[in-house]
């Protein structure tokens, strides 16, 4: 493989087209485009400051790198991507992509990032101003993970998460097989809208969560104290330690939790008694 090595490079498209390229200490300073339509490409110890910088590529690696604010949008309509050990200061980075793999990474500003991708793996990764993260992507599986950021996972399919924190509001909307595991999930509006989520060992805090779900799927979980009038209209399978504050109009299935401090069985319950809530194995309602 060629190598370029300690150069600068600016301006449109200078390096357009390249294939089997290693870059080292290299910056590619303002300008757009700079490796795009390539394949075969290996970045190291490489800092990114103009936009689009990879678009159209094919099969390339990116270890130790810097994606400064300058670089945004900076990886669209590729796939085969390898990334370690970077730092992606860039917002809206992945988009229309798919065999992605990242460990060791940052992304200290991943707005609108993971849009519409597929075949996504994470491993240690931590994202922050993260808002509507994974919009509309597939086929994820993320381990050792943090985000802040609202709307996240929005519209997403077959994903499973482990080990993760996510402060996030309305998260997981309108999503398809999902499986998250020894999990921690704050935020308001969780999981509205789902269709077989599953949560395993979890922890789950934020008002008005998991409501118009459809075979929802809890596994030795707990509620916060502020995770009031959850399942509203959903049906579900539910074990949960320890307390719940409030269960309002779920529509089918099964609860079963230590305690819980209100239910609310009103007139606008759609299937009254459609539902079995029980309290440490005695039946309540």
């Amino acid at each position: 493989m060629k190598q370029i090595k300690n150069r600068h490079f600016e301006g449109e498209r200078p390096l357009f087209g390249a294939r089997d390229l290693i870059l080292e200490n290299v910056t590619i300073h303002a300008g757009e485009s700079a490796l795009k339509e390539c394949s075969g490409m290996k970045a190291v110890n490489c800092r990114f400051e103009g936009k689009y910088p990879f678009w159209h590529n094919d099969g390339f690696t990116v270890k130790n790198c810097l994606f400064t604010e300058g670089a945004r949008a900076a990886i669209w309509y590729s796939k085969n991507l390898l990334m370690l050990d970077t730092i992606v200061e860039a917002p809206k980075m992945f988009r229309d992509a798919s065999g992605v793999r990242l460990e060791n990474v940052r992304l200290p500003n991943a707005l609108e990032t993971f849009w519409k991708c597929s075949d996504i793996e994470l491993k240690n990764v931590s994202a922050d101003k993260g808002d509507y993260l994974f919009m509309g992507s597939s086929r994820i599986w993320i381990e050792d993970f943090s985000l802040n950021g609202n709307y996240s996972f929005q519209y997403c399919r077959d994903i499973e998460i482990r080990n993760a924190t996510i402060n996030s509001k309305d998260a997981f909307w309108n999503s398809e097989n999902v499986t998250v595991r020894d999990s921690s999930i704050d935020g308001e509006y969780l999981g509205w809208h789902t269709k077989n989520l599953r949560l395993i060992n979890c922890k789950i805090s934020g008002t008005q969560p998991l409501c118009y779900a459809k075979d929802l799927v809890m596994e030795n979980c707990s509620m916060g104290c502020d995770a009031d009038l959850c399942f509203e209209y959903s049906t579900l399978d539910a074990s949960i330690c320890g307390a719940v504050k409030s269960v309002k109009n779920p529509a089918g299935g099964r609860i079963l939790a230590g305690s819980i401090g209100e239910i609310i069985l009103d007139g606008n319950c759609r299937n009254p008694g459609g539902c079995e809530i029980r309290e440490n194995a005695r039946k309540s309602a």
